[in-house]
């Protein structure tokens, strides 16, 4: 899941470029592209770093696991 600071940084840095006198269409621009940029995150199925090196650390040691197995049933089969 992705963290809304992450989206509210985007929209913060994007609003940058929007000058100050156009403060009405400044703040319907921020809302709508915190909604899409929300929800395209969401839509493409993203994981944060933390997420994707546990699920690293676990095909590690699953595959270390595997390859013991196979191991053992040549042994076994020798």
């Amino acid at each position: 899941m992705i963290k809304a600071e992450v989206v509210e940084d985007i929209v913060n840095k994007v609003e940058q470029y929007i000058p100050e006198d156009l403060k009405t269409m400044r703040q319907e621009f921020s809302q709508n592209m915190r909604a899409i940029l929300t929800a395209s995150l969401q839509k493409a199925d993203l994981v944060t770093r933390e997420e994707f090196e546990v699920q690293k650390a676990v095909l590690a040691k699953t595959r270390a696991k595997l390859e013991a197995l196979e191991q053992e049933l040549d042994r076994l089969q020798s």
